[in-house]
């Protein structure tokens, strides 16, 4: 017979299994909460701001001063077109990413985040600014991409795959192009994923050993 209960937080990273499908349930409405968060910061700032947040909380390649956007450019967005486009891919990779563990979703986000927005603030065209939650949905997609690979897990190289067919169309932007989008922070964010699914991937259990109970007449 065998001992010790089943982990829970191996559950929920389980296809197939009931904490599952929960712990997606409850990725999902949490992205999906995230969203008007990001609406409302537009509203202050193109209603309030007169787009003023985007150059005090954007990055700006090469200066001192656009150095913060690292942290706050992610929130900010060139006008609703560029966040409409963003929001329901955020929602989409963020719920994979997010189902597999809140922990490792923060620290995946923030290694992505840094990944991005530090090599474009170094990178970048010093002439612009850059905002967008672009990287950071380019670093959902290599993270549920590698960890699949890295963690042998092929529901998220499947959850890859389906997104990447969806938004084909877009991966383009990880390319040079003379279009005003930073292609350097959309290729980072995708870097900054890889590593992060390197670093923070899941480790596979050991399997557990057997515990012999005699029975009578056993020798």
């Amino acid at each position: 017979m065998s001992y010790g209960g089943a982990d829970p937080q191996s559950d929920a990273t389980r296809f197939g299994t009931e904490a599952f499908y929960a712990s997606l349930g409850r990725a999902f409405v949490t992205m999906c909460a995230v969203i008007p968060i990001l609406f409302l910061i537009e509203v202050i700032d193109k209603g309030i701001g007169s787009g003023q947040l985007d150059v005090a909380g954007g990055i700006i390649p090469h200066h001192l001063a656009g150095l913060d956007g690292v942290l706050f450019s992610p929130f900010l967005h060139a006008g609703w077109d560029h966040l409409y486009g963003n929001a329901v891919p955020l929602i989409l990779v963020g719920t994979f990413a997010l189902a597999g563990g809140l922990k490792r979703f923060i620290w995946s986000t923030l290694v992505i985040m840094l990944v991005s927005g530090v090599g474009v603030w170094f990178v970048g065209d010093p002439n612009s600014v850059v905002v967008g939650a672009s990287g950071v949905i380019f670093g959902y997609l290599g993270l549920l991409l590698t960890r699949g690979l890295v963690e042998r897990s092929w529901w998220n190289l499947a959850v890859a795959a389906f997104i990447g067919l969806l938004y084909w169309y877009q991966l383009y932007n990880i390319l040079p192009t003379d279009q005003p989008i930073s292609w350097q922070g959309h290729l980072l964010g995708l870097l900054g994923g890889v590593i992060a699914a390197i670093l923070f991937r899941r480790k596979r259990a050991k399997a557990e050993p057997a515990l012999y109970t005699p029975t009578l007449g056993s020798p």
